[in-house]
């Protein structure tokens, strides 16, 4: 059996790193693994296959940045060629960005078979780009691997059946048991930043609704800065978030005030977040990240698709409409704690999707 994975942006390397160890390990089946070139950036493409193990893609489409449409397009038809070339069983999707509905939608229209790790997720908001990626590539695909039981019940809402329906916990929580131990014995990037265990906050903004929007971006970073002045706060900088801070004459304060760092890798990010008081984000899956090393976050955004982390108190959606607001829910939170539950499976979701491919197969 064949499996073509399309993979694009960080997150999907290190979901797609923990089905590639699954496929290594099952009995005649071909992975070939497709790298859009959505981060292309070494510090933030690069390092990760290379920490995590994985082998060089055998296609790198180098896309790049673009616009959604034009980037979607662009990668929609150098993926196609790839498909027609390898002719595989099955093509692997993960998340939500736009490597992931153009691998769906160049797949479906060669009536190649789609699944989609990370399935069912909703927040709701059809103004967020990621979205629309994840309800369109939700309909196209034949197998929908999803985490959490509200996940199944977003999709039967939408009428998917449920023998397209397979809820095998998440693979994010595969790849943190997998890899804890070889992040606590590399290279210590808290003492590379002079970081006391539990005496500082990690923060990370990247998401096009904070950066793109001046109000937000300020209100974001003035909380930061106020927060600093209680607690260190660390923040591994997005290059987009870097350009709009120096476009918004934000960045010489913030730098002043605040441990900037470049891009991590998932090792040193990891250790970041377990010896953290608190995380800071609108990353999802750093969300879901602190709470596997069972920190407490705040989520600077509107809503959230991992909504059960709220339901259990991991999490506070704080929207960034003022400073104050995002400052007092920060201070608010140190020290917090949710409750004692486990809620995206047994860390075994890797092996499970590839056995549900080999039994559809």
């Amino acid at each position: 059996m064949k499996i073509v994975t399309i993979v694009g942006a960080r997150p999907q390397f290190i979901k797609a790193a923990t089905i590639s160890h699954a496929v290594r390990e099952a009995d005649q089946v071909e992975e070939i693994l497709v790298h859009t070139g959505q981060h292309y950036d070494e510090n933030m493409s690069q390092l990760f296959f290379d920490e995590l193990g994985v082998p060089t893609p055998d296609y790198n489409l180098g896309i790049g940045s673009a616009s959604h449409g034009e980037q979607t397009g662009r990668m929609l038809e150098s993926i196609e060629k790839v498909l027609v070339e390898e002719g595989p069983d099955w093509v692997i999707v993960h998340g939500d960005t736009n490597s992931t509905l153009a691998g769906a939608l160049a797949a479906a229209k060669l009536s190649a078979s789609v699944a989609h790790v990370e399935a069912g997720l909703r927040s709701f908001n059809r103004r967020m780009p990621e979205e629309v990626n994840r309800v369109l590539t939700d309909h196209v695909s034949d197998l929908l691997f999803v985490p959490t039981q509200d996940a199944v019940q977003n999709l039967r809402r939408e009428g998917i059946g449920s023998s397209k329906i397979a809820e095998v916990g998440d693979v994010m929580y595969d790849a943190v048991l997998h890899y804890s131990e070889k992040a606590e014995n590399t290279k210590n990037v808290l003492e590379k930043l002079n970081l006391e265990k539990k005496a500082y906050v990690l923060a990370t903004v990247h998401r096009a609704e904070n950066t793109d929007d001046p109000g937000r971006l300020t209100a974001i970073f003035e909380a930061l800065m106020q927060v600093a002045e209680e607690i260190d706060v660390v923040l591994p900088l997005h290059p987009r978030t870097e350009k709009v801070l120096r476009r918004q004459s934000l960045f010489k304060q913030t730098d002043a005030r605040l441990c900037l760092t470049d891009p991590v890798g998932y090792l040193s990010m990891m250790l970041l977040e377990r010896h953290a008081r608190l995380v800071v984000t609108d990353s999802g899956g750093v969300q879901k990240e602190a709470y596997f090393h069972r920190v407490p976050c705040v989520t600077i955004r509107d809503e959230t698709e991992w909504v059960e982390l709220v339901e259990h108190g991991w999490n506070v959606i704080t929207p960034p409409t003022s400073s104050n607001s995002i400052r007092t829910s920060i201070i608010d939170r140190l020290g917090t704690t949710g409750d004692e539950v486990d809620l995206y499976g047994d860390g075994t979701a890797a092996s499970q999707i590839v056995d549900n491919l080999v039994h559809h197969h």
